[in-house]
């Protein structure tokens, strides 16, 4: 169902941008790319939205989305590919002939320097000795072919190779039509080659003001003459222009380690958004959140000491800042010396910097908005259960277990409508043998509650995942800790129609149970209140499903270093025996009765779970 999705669109902008679906370990599924960000992943949302056979995983491995912002679509575009090459997504289709995107290079090395057009994925090729830059990559190879057109009206450079060039007598066509200056014959030298060589490299960096005046002019007076259909082409060959040059925000030419940090403030809510290039590419996207009413100079000063002063986080060879922090020299001998700390003008890095500073503000808008949402969240949910004024802390709790072994149990905290990670709690069972979800609920709120007590660190609200019987386990927990001020309910869970024993049973909403209610509160399906508790229960099932599934493959490891046990043996002795403490009560009798496991195997088997 679609409500059962864990991951969120809350927040998300109407904005161009890159989405990476991400599971329970961080890993990344799938990226994607959209021209709006919101309206793309809204798509997801609704059944059968998307034909594709591999959107099936969404509802199944997905546990959030993760979006970046870009000024256009061709930097979308651009972002998507270098992520998908970075984190070789199972959901992305990679074909093994695919071309990459089309970059421009300039070989300095040669006396007459040509723009040549090579494959992002091999710059390389047929590279001269001597220097050389690179510009792009483009994602519009027609609009760069267009744009080398209209750039060799404004520097006109040679396109015709050294075999070429090296045996002229005269000049050629393009020469006398203004598209050459005709080095080839000496009527242009070195010097003079090399500024037009430069304008050439300013305009493919993005500096294209003299370009864009040159073809606006041509279009101009196109349709002073009347002669629409002229201006139109000159109309689009200036579309083409800045088609071309967009996307070097995301994909610089060099390959600097840099940071750049977008800032962004709302009264004492500040976010920085740190973007890390390695390599040429984007390597990172991360948000840093934190309240603050020092001046801006005061305030990066602070951030990046705490980012880089630790040791724990690499220091990159150059940081982009929006303006200079407080005592430069000092935080940059601080930070090891070897780094630049710069405030970029104009080029690469100033685009750079402003698309940190739109994820930045585009980040903080959507966290204000959901901790805005949430606080209204929490109140409804005050009022509607009669909680005293004040209730900010809610806990609750969730059992994972699989065929009765490997059962353990969570314990997420929520403060002021949202996550406070460091009230999570994991719980091993130790008192409950077997699937007894009853009697292991009781078990971790007492557990819980004794602690709260001791460290006077308690709930004003706890949460139990179930209905009238997980909350009267729950209840006894608490008469048993003596935490009276402690309130608690049962949150089930919304059921479809279904039929138990041959009789028919209707459908039902997601149901609070209270202590000493004779019927479950029913709660409204779009009301604030329901939706906060259903993401305290959606992440305490998460969280404890993660658990589960380490504690389980550690306690499968111990049949896995037993010589001779594969996957397959394994896997029957499991089914068999229900778990491995099973497997260690089991007689060498008993073991030897699977199929696929010899006398000699058994008492190894035996054995070795002994000496465990």
């Amino acid at each position: 169902m679609v409500s059962e999705l864990r991951w969120s669109i809350e927040g998300v902008p109407r904005r161009p941008g890159v989405y990476l679906f991400r599971d329970g370990q961080e890993r990344v599924l799938y990226v994607g790319k959209a021209r709006d960000l919101r309206a793309r992943l809204a798509s997801y949302r609704r059944p059968g939205a998307d034909g594709r056979i591999n959107v099936a995983f969404l509802d199944r491995d997905a546990a959030r989305v993760e979006t970046i912002q870009t000024r256009t679509e061709q930097e979308a575009l651009l972002l998507e590919d270098t992520l998908i090459k970075q984190h070789k997504p199972p959901h992305n289709i990679r074909l093994k002939d695919d071309k990459s995107f089309l970059m421009v290079r300039l070989d300095l090395g040669e006396r007459f320097p040509r723009l040549k057009l090579v494959r992002a994925h091999r710059p390389k090729q047929d590279k001269p000795a001597g220097r050389s830059r690179l510009f792009g990559p483009f994602a519009s190879a027609y609009a760069l072919r267009r744009t080398l057109q209209d750039l060799h009206r404004v520097v006109p450079l040679r396109d015709c190779p050294d075999s070429v060039m090296n045996h002229r007598s005269r000049p050629c066509l393009k020469h006398q039509i203004g598209l050459c200056s005709a080095p080839c014959v000496g009527l242009i030298d070195e010097p003079g080659y090399g500024r037009l060589v430069e304008r050439a490299a300013r305009v493919l960096g993005g500096e294209v003001a003299e370009l864009e005046q040159d073809l606006e002019r041509r279009m101009q007076a196109a349709s002073e003459q009347r002669e629409y259909e002229r201006a139109a082409e000159w109309r689009d060959r200036l579309a083409a222009l800045r088609r071309t040059v967009e996307g070097q925000g995301v994909r610089p030419r060099d390959r600097v380690e840099r940071d750049v940090l977008g800032l962004a403030r709302r009264g004492e809510d500040a976010l920085v958004h740190r973007l890390a290039f390695r390599e040429g590419r984007l390597a990172e996207s991360r948000s840093h959140r934190f309240r603050s009413t020092l001046p801006d100079e005061e305030l990066l000063h602070v951030v990046l000491t705490a980012l880089y002063g630790d040791g724990r986080r690499e220091v990159p060879s150059e940081i982009l800042l929006p303006c200079v922090p407080a005592e430069a020299e000092l935080l940059g001998g601080s930070l090891g010396g070897g780094v630049r700390l710069s405030v970029p003008t104009s080029g690469d890095r100033l685009r750079m910097l402003d698309l940190a500073g739109e994820n930045a503000r585009g980040e903080l808008v959507r966290q204000v908005d959901v901790e805005g949402r949430d606080e209204a969240a929490l109140a409804e949910l005050v009022r509607l259960l009669g909680l005293p004024p004040g209730t900010e802390v809610i806990d609750c709790f969730d059992i994972s277990g699989f065929q009765g072994g490997s059962v353990v149990a969570s314990r997420v905290r929520f403060r002021r409508g949202h996550a406070d990670r460091a009230g999570y709690r994991r719980f091993k069972l130790r008192e409950v043998t077997g699937q007894d979800d009853f009697a292991a609920m009781r078990e971790v709120v007492l557990r819980s509650l004794r602690r709260g007590v001791r460290d006077g660190d308690l709930p004003d609200l706890i949460v139990v995942d179930g209905g009238a019987a997980q909350l009267e386990k729950a209840l006894e927990a608490r008469a048993e800790a003596g935490a009276w001020e402690v309130h608690l309910v049962g949150l089930a869970k919304a059921r479809p129609e279904r039929r138990v024993r041959g009789r028919r049973r209707g459908a039902s909403e997601e149901r609070l149970f209270k202590p000493g209610a004779r019927e479950p509160l029913p709660l409204a399906r779009h009301s604030p209140a329901r939706l906060l508790l259903e993401r305290i229960r959606d992440e305490a099932h998460r969280f404890a499903i993660t658990y589960h599934r380490r504690e389980r493959g550690r306690i499968q490891s111990r049949l896995d270093s037993i010589p001779g046990i594969g996957p397959a043996r394994r896997k029957a002795l499991l089914r068999r025996f229900g778990s491995v403490a099973g497997v260690s009560r089991a007689s060498v009798e008993e073991l030897a009765g699977i199929e696929g496991i010899s006398a000699e195997l058994a008492r190894r088997i035996a054995d070795h779970l002994s000496g465990d």
